[in-house]
């Protein structure tokens, strides 16, 4: 994203944990005023989805800073630790949830359910704005689209409320109220898995999924003055940014030669499979034909800095 695209986002995600703070209030009032398991279960997934909030727009201030002697790649993957805690957090509250729904399956209580019908509607009314606010820059961002995920699983939560407190008006079903929790329970898990996989394969610094290595590694190949590719890694260090670095076996060349194919690879990389960050290293002696990737191996010496002692 870019500096003006960041501090869009920014005040989108403020904007709606003003929002979002206001759908808490009103549903810790109405939830224990209409007895409603339901509605206090999507008051608890509110008051994360805040947390979610705010720990994103905080990731997003940090990602802005400059890289330094200490941070080479910058601070981009704080959205992504941000992305991670939301989903984890989000796998906790429906734990919550579903012991506080077992108990209530077991010893359906009284709702009020017009109270909650209410309440419900102005619940799912501010999320689908905030859902609308961040729908944009969700599809760039990870991190954001954690606390995205939050607020929609929210809304759909509220949209189940809703119908949970039309059935116990018109049929007195208050069972409906802690199985809609249920529910509601299931697909926060879902979304959160779905974000936390992705997070971790970022961590791991797996190959990006919409590559194919192979065919990657052809097209590098066909570069003219290319022999051959090994010790290739590529990783992903944030979304939509990816690096890669690799020897190339070239023929024994003038500066300038290896420069243009050193060119021509970063050219195909960057256009082709979206890998703006490239380090090529050339190499005119042969390695294993087998070794395209390397196993990294620990130093066999610890380094330690110098220190100057004082006389």
């Amino acid at each position: 994203m870019q500096i003006r695209e960041r501090s869009t986002a920014r005040n989108k995600l403020a904007f709606s944990v003003i929002l979002t703070s206001s759908i808490l209030v009103g549903e810790l009032v109405g939830g224990y005023l209409a007895n409603s398991l339901a509605l206090l279960s999507d008051a608890g997934h509110v008051f994360i989805d805040i947390l979610a909030l705010l720990l994103s727009w905080f990731a997003l201030r940090q990602t802005e800073k400059p890289a330094s002697h200490k941070m080479t790649f910058g601070y981009h993957r704080i959205g992504i630790l941000a992305a991670l805690v939301n989903s984890v957090s989000l796998v906790g509250i429906s734990g919550v949830i579903f012991y506080e729904a077992y108990g209530r399956l077991r010893e359906p209580q009284p709702v009020r359910s017009g109270l909650m019908l209410s309440v419900a509607v102005i619940g799912f009314i501010a999320n689908i704005i905030v859902v609308l606010i961040l729908r944009r820059e969700q599809r760039e961002n990870l991190n954001i689209r954690s606390a995205f995920l939050h607020v929609m699983g929210d809304a759909l939560s509220s949209l189940g409320v809703i119908g949970g407190g039309a059935i116990i008006y018109f049929s007195g079903w208050f069972w409906v109220d802690p199985a809609i929790s249920v529910v509601i329970g299931v697909v926060i898990v879902f979304n959160s898995l779905q974000v936390m996989r992705e997070a971790l394969s970022i961590f791991l610094e797996a190959s990006p999924a919409h590559l194919d290595m192979e065919q990657m590694v052809q097209a590098m190949m066909g570069v003219p003055g290319v022999k051959d590719v090994h010790d290739l890694h590529v990783w992903t260090i944030a979304p939509r940014i990816h690096a890669l670095s690799c020897h190339v076996l070239v023929d024994d060349l003038s500066v300038s030669q290896g420069a243009n194919i050193v060119g021509r690879l970063n050219e195909l990389l960057s256009s082709r499979y979206g890998i703006g960050h490239s380090t090529v290293q050339l190499e005119c002696v042969g390695c294993d034909p087998n070794s395209l990737y390397c196993s990294l191996t620990p130093s066999t010496e610890d380094v330690h800095p110098h220190v100057v002692a004082d006389h």
